[in-house]
């Protein structure tokens, strides 16, 4: 059963972006380089809120359980706007990155576009969250123990695996809206991704009601996948060219000689 558990909460938590690595990134030396640039860049943020949050942590007062509740919304937030800066400096460098590309390539286009590199750094991003997030529930899923054997909720590791799922979309969403929100200098949009990552970071305080932390967050998932949708340039005519196989230009990009 432990093992059931175990591999149906990590298909569940990385199925779907593992299918988007291998479908749309894994044939493309650049754009795996890039992701893997855009999870570096995350986990030097959270490098850099752990450091804050450990001294913070040291120098206060241990037995003050209001102090330590406040130390950890503290946390949750800096840890946020780390990210969101990080992923504004990730754009600057693959800005002067793409224009150093140009310069050397021969050809005279971009070789990888800007709506490119916000998906793949926004998946970059998805994926170490998620690991991050979910790697240690994963490794006690395997026993020994049962859940919720103390009457507490049996639902602990399917929904920590459809909270992980959720976060690593978002985060490739989020990635896609804050880039095209800093190319068109919409900085409404940057707000709106920080606020909606601060919302879905906060949800999770409402954990073990997983109801009232995972329903919204599923929400702002939807809301924020049709936001990057039509900011990529998506429309309802290609969606439905694409899902009925119609799209040729879709189509011939991804043929491959046999």
């Amino acid at each position: 059963m432990t093992a059931a558990v175990f591999f149906g909460c990590t298909f569940i938590a990385f199925g779907p972006a593992i299918a988007l690595f291998l479908f749309t990134i894994a044939r493309e030396p650049l754009r795996v380089i890039f992701l893997i640039a855009g999870a570096f860049f995350w986990l030097v943020s959270l490098l850099l809120s752990s450091l804050v949050w450990f001294i913070s942590v040291q120098i206060s007062n241990k037995d003050s359980a209001a102090q330590q509740k406040g130390l950890l919304i503290f946390g949750v937030v800096l840890s946020v706007l780390l990210q969101e800066v990080f992923r504004f400096a990730y754009y600057k460098l693959l800005k002067k990155a793409n224009e150093g590309l140009l310069t050397l390539s021969q050809e005279e286009t971009m070789p990888i576009s800007i709506r490119q590199l916000a998906y793949v750094s926004g998946l970059g991003f998805g994926f170490m969250s998620g690991a991050f997030s979910v790697v240690n529930i994963l490794a006690d899923s395997v026993g020994p123990g049962t859940i919720g054997i103390h009457g507490d909720s049996q639902h602990y590791f399917l929904s920590s695996a459809f909270m992980t799922m959720a976060i690593i979309l978002l985060h490739m969403f989020w990635g896609v809206v804050f880039f095209d929100a800093c190319e068109k200098q919409r900085w409404w949009a940057l707000a709106a991704v920080i606020l909606s990552h601060l919302l879905v970071s906060c949800l999770t305080f409402q954990n073990p009601e997983y109801v009232t932390s995972l329903v919204p967050t599923y929400v702002v998932l939807f809301l924020m996948g049709i936001w990057a949708f039509y900011t990529a340039g998506g429309s309802l005519r290609n969606l439905k060219l694409c899902l009925t196989c119609k799209d040729k230009d879709f189509l011939l990009a991804n043929h491959r000689q046999r």
